[in-house]
């Protein structure tokens, strides 16, 4: 019955089912062409540029060159885009399905700051670096945090989306209180956090590719699992139980799957902001509100944006860079100001 709701009601728009489907396949098309080409760039992008089409005989015939060196030690920052663009977007996705909120994100339960609190404790009190190994100490925190949201937006009554929403929002001020006051109490600390909070690709250890990808994976795998759930969520709480479908259950669920990716992709490169909110957004252009597609849409195209931020953040200061971080902040404002608008014009 779950399945008939997704059918009839999400992603029902006024386009017939042929148009529709058309325009999906065409986005789709579109979206995996942007990713191919920002991957390349990401790969001939840098101090030194290299010719896409040495880019792609370095990477299907390398030759032992020069540039096949060069191109090789950027494979990981691109990989560590993918994934953590990926995990960003489809957080967002299944964040806005579960609160039904579209201005929400993963940092609107406390995600990103549970995670950055506890890189922050380790590094003040427990030695624990901001590098490699520090998915482990970003996990818990993530996890504590959305609990402590879950267990305020609940008391008194049910968690509804309006309580998850002010639960986070205060949560998330407390805790990056917390932050501040660590950070500017212990210059150490300091030194170490300041790099890591902006959010970057650049200078980050390889290995962190291997410490997130179970998480990403998981949470991945975790997102499409409940993507016929949150359709019928998105109906209304009574339809979804009326259908056969747990509310509780896809609430749950949906959380842990938005913990375990933004809490990897802040453990791997920093909190990032906006991806989360933005991708959703650009991919329902084409796939309308249908979780079945929207999710697979945003691990197309939130690589393809935070890739994307990446490159212009290594041009537009070259030979410095702007941190990835920085540039995704400059597109998402604009992006939530747009959102709004479309809200009010919907009113």
């Amino acid at each position: 019955m779950t399945t008939t709701a997704a059918r009839t009601g999400a992603g029902a728009t006024s386009l017939g089912p042929r148009r529709r489907a058309r325009r999906r396949l065409l986005g789709f098309v579109l979206a995996f062409a942007v990713l191919v080409l920002i991957g390349l760039l990401s790969l001939a992008v840098g101090t030194k540029y290299i010719p896409l089409p040495e880019v792609w005989t370095a990477l299907f015939a390398p030759t032992g060159s020069y540039s096949d060196t060069v191109i090789a030690s950027r494979v990981p920052r691109t990989i560590l885009g993918l994934l953590v663009g990926a995990a960003l977007a489809v957080a967002g996705a299944v964040m806005q399905g579960v609160t039904r909120n579209v201005l929400a994100d993963p940092g609107i339960l406390g995600v990103n700051v549970g995670a950055a609190a506890a890189v922050v404790t380790g590094i003040a009190f427990f030695g624990v670096g901001a590098g490699v190994g520090s998915v482990w100490v970003a996990l818990p925190g993530a996890f504590i945090a959305v609990l402590v949201v879950y267990v305020l937006g609940s008391a008194g009554g049910r968690a509804t989306p309006v309580r998850l929403v002010l639960a986070g929002v205060v949560v998330s001020a407390v805790v990056a209180t917390y932050i501040q006051a660590l950070a500017l109490s212990l210059p150490e600390v300091f030194n170490a956090y300041r790099f890591w909070v902006v959010g970057s690709l650049a200078g980050r250890d390889p290995q962190l590719i291997f410490d997130i990808l179970p998480f990403i994976v998981l949470g991945l795998v975790l997102s499409l699992g409940i993507a016929s759930p949150l359709n019928a969520l998105a109906l209304g709480e009574d339809t979804a139980r009326a259908l056969g479908s747990s509310v509780g259950r896809t609430r749950i669920l949906g959380a842990l799957a938005t913990t375990v990716l933004a809490a990897a992709a802040t453990a791997g490169v920093g909190p990032i902001a906006f991806v989360g909110l933005a991708v959703p957004h650009i991919v329902r252009a084409f796939t309308g509100n249908d979780h079945r597609w929207l999710i697979p849409g945003c691990i197309v195209l939130g690589p393809a944006l935070l890739l994307a931020a990446d490159l212009v953040g290594r041009v537009i200061v070259s030979p410095n860079e702007l941190m990835v971080g920085v540039v995704t902040a400059f597109v998402g404002g604009p992006m939530l100001l747009l959102v709004v608008r479309r809200m009010r014009g919907a009113a």
